[in-house]
Formats: structure tokens, C-alpha cells, sequence
């Protein structure tokens, strides 16, 4: 993408009302415009981003065997009648009637209506165990919205639902989600510990939510050092076989919010291996058993005929929210450091003379070499405003091309995360971004 043609509406002041980090580099990057209270426009930079966090979950949840589907987001209300949960939802749920008076809404979960689909082709033991899974934009009513995508009342939300024969099956489900809820987050670069949770309006007696720490999160954490030393990349994952162990590595040493903080079960982690934090939630699991299945009527032949009522759990991960957090944990004073899986762009190449045949041709030569995963900045700014827009965005090297290097070939290489500097020949640039 080429800067001087792109739709890029960045801000140098920040605005008044964001109160976060990622909220104001969110707005002052132009990734996003909001247009009412917590609902945004996700611009194009924030939406190559968002892209990218949502191929990555995509492609785990297709690896722990969940297959994706999409359903509606507006909701007949009797779907949520039969469960019991309509009225006992709260205001958070949009209400509305269409044309002919019937009730919907504008669904901020799919317990009711996955369990509705599922029971309409599930017959028999052998139709099970399945997960299905979508990625759709949610609205919750908040009563205040605020924090930017960080808590805004429209989202895009990753939501999986396992189905499984009986106790055993659900808890294999529910280590699949686990691991692979480890790995999705790994793959963008953040160390996620799951703790045990509530379960809210969801409902079950079996949760874990997911948190990554930043200074601005919302929750005290506190958690066991070895938590955060753990690769969960390291090794391939089985998802077919017995994923026990490497539950029982997290669930046997100590992680907890200030909501479920145990000051006794603290006192025994060793004082140096202590972690105490904030932290931010970025993806939440339920194992629920047989509340929506038995009230949605959905029951299937066992293998001795008998009819059994499925066990169920539901998994979601915040994809718009997650933006934000990746934002809290990866920022500085200058801007967004990205982590490169996810980055709008790898390489921001940065012409500092316009014009200059030797620079164009360098800087022509350098984008070709990235495109279409480079920014070249051809705009005819000074080189100050360059630098503080590549850092401000976050890309995450910037290829930096001036008339003096580019007389003898040369091209100095910034990497945002660290700040190191390199003079290399353009052969050896474009070899080390790429290794």
C-alpha cells in the first residue's frame, strides 16, 4: 500500500474522551471512528489487523477439529423462551419486534439457537461428538461503554459449542478448547493465563477465563511464575489423544483474580516465583452439561437405543477486543509495537527524498520485495513525520531509505519492538526482515 494514496485519517492530538492506551493509538492511527456510543467503524489499517487476528483463531479452532459455521445475528425470542434465559438476560440484550409484532433480538450469544440447529440432524450417538463454531458480530447494551473496542456494545466474537455423549467426551472437548485457546494466543505473541471463573449469565459449573497482563487491565492477577515460561508453541498437540497433561500443568499451579484470590493457597507459592498483576480478559471457556440441551429438547439415541440428553460447553474468544488488549500489552510513548502475525503490515519502507532517482529506485525495489505485506510511505513529507507515523503505527521494521545510503545501495533497518538500527546492503535488508 502506498501512503500517498491510501485512506489513512491518522490524529496527532489525542481525543479527549479515550482514557486507554489502545484506545487513543486506535483513533490517532486511524483504525477506527466511532460513530455512536461503543460501536465503531473499523478503517483500514484496523481492519487488516482484525483480519489477521481472525485467521489466526480460525485456523486453531479448524486444528482442534471445530467447524465453522455462521449463524443469524438477530434471534427469535422464543428460541431464548425455551431456555429460560429471555427475560432472565437483563437490559444488556437489544429488543426489538419486526413488522409482523414477533419478538427478536440481536443476539449476544448462541447457546439457544447452535443447540435449535444441532438437534434438528443429530439422531444418534454416531452424529456425535461435533464442535461447531462462528465468527459474527455480537451487541450487548452496555450501560457504559467505554475503552474503546476494549468494551464497546458492538464486537466481532469467536463462539464454539461442543456436543458430546456423556461426561468424559465434554471434558476431552473442553481440553481441546483449552490448549488450543493457549496456542491462538501464543500465535500473536501474548503469554494468556487461564483461571478459573465464573460463569455468569452463560451458566455451568466449570469455567476458565483467559487473561494476558498489561498495567491498564481491569483484574488484580495473581499467578505462579512458571505460567509465564511456558511455551505452548514448543511442542506438536495431539488433539486426538490425552491432553491431560498439559492441563494439569496450568490448573496445578496457582493463577487467580482478585475475585477468586485464595490468600492461603497464595501463601504457599514460593515468594520468589509470586507474579502480581493486572490483567485483561481475552477469551473465556464453559463446560455447562446439559442446561441448554435439556432445555432445548435436543436428545439423541445412545449405542444401546436408550435416549441421552447431549453434555454441551461454549468457548469465546473476543476478536475486536483483542485488538485492543494486543494494543495494551505491545505500546510505548511513540506508538503501537506490534507483534508481526498480526501486524497490519510487516515492513513500512520510508522514502526520505521523494524524487530522488537512486532513492525511488531503491525504495521501489524494497516494496516490490514485501508487497503486499509493506507500507511504502512516497508521501512528500519531511522525514520527521515519516518516522513518528511508522513508529505511531507500529509496523514492525521500517525499512528507512535516504539519498545518502542509497547512492552506495545502503538501507538502514529500524525493528519497532526494540529499537534496533542496522545499515545493510538492500540484499541483506531484505534477507534479515524475512529470517
Amino acid at each position: 500500500m502506498r501512503l500517498s494514496r491510501a485512506f489513512l485519517p491518522t490524529l496527532k492530538e489525542t481525543p479527549a474522551d479515550a482514557q486507554i492506551a489502545s484506545h487513543r493509538l486506535m483513533l490517532r492511527a486511524g483504525m477506527v471512528r466511532q460513530t455512536s456510543a461503543g460501536i465503531y467503524a473499523w478503517l483500514p489499517l484496523g481492519w487488516r489487523v482484525l483480519q489477521k487476528v481472525e485467521q489466526i483463531v480460525r485456523e486453531e479452532q479448524d486444528r482442534a477439529g471445530a467447524q465453522e459455521i455462521l449463524m443469524p445475528t438477530i434471534q427469535t425470542a422464543d428460541l431464548w423462551r425455551t431456555s429460560g434465559r429471555y427475560d432472565a438476560y437483563g437490559p444488556e440484550m437489544l429488543r426489538l419486534q419486526d413488522r409482523h409484532d414477533r419478538e427478536m433480538l440481536y443476539g449476544p450469544t448462541n447457546e439457544e439457537m447452535v443447540t435449535d440447529i444441532f438437534k434438528t440432524y443429530a439422531k444418534s450417538y454416531r452424529d456425535l461428538p461435533r464442535n461447531l463454531y462462528h465468527i459474527q458480530w455480537k451487541f450487548r447494551d452496555e450501560v457504559r461503554p467505554r475503552f474503546g473496542v476494549m468494551r464497546g456494545r458492538e464486537f466481532l466474537m469467536k463462539d464454539a459449542y461442543s456436543f458430546d455423549l456423556d461426561y468424559a467426551g465434554a471434558q476431552k472437548s473442553y481440553r481441546q478448547m483449552f490448549v488450543a485457546y493457549l496456542r491462538t494466543f501464543a500465535r500473536m505473541g501474548l503469554k494468556a493465563i487461564p483461571m478459573q471463573a465464573d460463569t455468569g449469565p452463560i451458566g455451568g459449573n466449570l469455567s476458565h477465563e483467559f487473561l494476558i497482563l498489561a498495567e491498564t487491565g481491569e483484574s488484580q492477577v495473581y499467578l505462579h511464575r512458571d505460567l509465564l515460561e511456558f511455551d505452548a508453541l514448543s511442542q506438536p498437540v495431539d488433539y486426538d489423544g490425552d491432553l491431560s497433561p498439559v492441563m494439569d500443568f496450568w490448573t496445578s499451579r496457582y493463577a487467580a483474580t482478585d475475585e477468586k484470590h485464595d490468600a492461603a493457597a497464595w501463601a504457599q507459592v514460593p515468594a520468589e516465583r509470586q507474579v502480581s498483576a493486572r490483567g485483561i480478559e481475552i477469551g473465556h471457556i464453559f463446560y455447562f452439561g446439559t442446561k441448554y440441551s435439556a432445555a432445548m429438547g435436543l436428545q439423541v439415541a445412545g449405542a444401546d437405543g436408550k435416549m441421552v440428553v447431549p453434555e454441551m460447553g461454549s468457548y469465546g474468544i473476543g476478536v475486536s477486543r483483542l485488538v485492543g488488549a494486543i494494543i495494551e500489552a505491545n505500546h510505548d510513548e511513540a506508538g503501537i509495537r506490534w507483534p508481526e502475525a498480526i501486524a497490519p503490515f510487516k515492513v513500512a519502507v520510508l522514502n526520505l527524498k521523494q524524487g530522488d532517482a537512486a532513492t525511488d529506485a531503491l525504495c521501489d525495489r524494497l516494496y516490490a520485495a514485501f508487497d503486499p505485506d509493506a507500507v511504502y510511505d512516497d508521501r512528500a513529507d519531511r522525514a520527521g513525520v515519516k518516522f513518528a507515523d511508522a513508529d505511531l503505527m507500529g509496523y514492525p521494521w521500517q525499512a528507512i531509505v535516504g539519498p545518502r545510503g542509497a547512492a552506495v545501495g545502503k538501507v538502514e533497518l529500524k525493528r519497532r519492538a526494540t529499537g534496533e538500527r542496522l545499515e545493510l546492503s538492500l540484499e541483506d535488508a531484505i534477507a534479515r526482515i524475512k529470517a
